[in-house]
């Protein structure tokens, strides 16, 4: 394991060009370390390299990721992410703790955030109910994106019409939070919820949309009918 990282370091850089590197650095709000590689391509390298090291012991292999995780360049956010999800058959619930520590001490923008909760996290705590619980945790947090983790974790469990009342009640917490990109991190969860329980979710809307910020509330109607879409935007 010990040239891993270096060669994909050392390939990233090679496949970085200024124009991706100037985009990235526009389309997010908030400051960004990248290398300035598209996804699909940190994705294919990803791929690779996990090809080599795949039957490498996990805690091994979650090791390198945390190194990755520690340089702070969005792109080896990704490999991390994509390492990661790829053990998901050995998850082990003692996992939970090392995710939860890469959460709260390395995510620093919405791509990194979304990557790794959306599939990593979201993969653990479909087989590991019992930490829903946790996910409530992180959303009473004072970071924004330990919050929106919280949220975006749910996002392929409540597309598959699972764990409903869960939704809710982090939608409860994070119901009036301030923050943007929180109030976008639960409205997609409430919008994935839909897709499977539109009714329960168009209820929930009803009953919360005067306390709901807009933004929210956009995001949980955006894939229902429109007069469904109608009755929830009126004031």
């Amino acid at each position: 394991m010990n040239n891993i990282l270096s060669r994909i370091r050392k390939t990233l850089i090679e496949n970085a060009d200024e124009k991706t590197r100037n985009q990235s650095e526009y389309f997010f709000k908030e400051q960004v370390t990248v290398y300035g590689v598209k996804s699909a391509t940190v994705q294919k390298i990803s791929k690779e390299i996990f090809a080599e090291i795949m039957h490498k012991p996990k805690a091994e292999i979650f090791a390198e990721c945390e190194k990755l995780w520690q340089s702070g360049y969005m792109e080896e956010s990704f490999v991390a992410c994509d390492w990661s999800h790829r053990l998901n058959k050995k998850f082990e619930p003692a996992d939970f703790e090392i995710l939860e520590r890469w959460i709260k001490n390395y995510v620093s923008n919405w791509a990194s955030c979304d990557t790794l909760c959306n599939h990593t996290v979201g993969d653990f705590v479909r087989m590991y109910p019992e930490f829903l619980a946790k996910l409530k945790e992180l959303a009473h947090s004072e970071k924004r994106w330990v919050k929106r983790a919280a949220a975006v974790s749910l996002i392929v469990p409540a597309r598959k019409g699972l764990f409903l009342k869960d939704i809710f009640e982090i939608a409860d917490i994070l119901l009036m939070d301030s923050d943007d990109l929180v109030q976008k991190g639960y409205g997609w969860m409430l919008k994935a919820a839909s897709q499977a329980n539109q009714q329960a979710v168009f209820e929930y809307v009803m009953g919360k949309k005067a306390l709901m910020p807009r933004t929210a509330l956009r995001y949980a109607i955006e894939k229902m009918p429109d007069e469904l879409k109608k009755q929830a935007m009126q004031k």
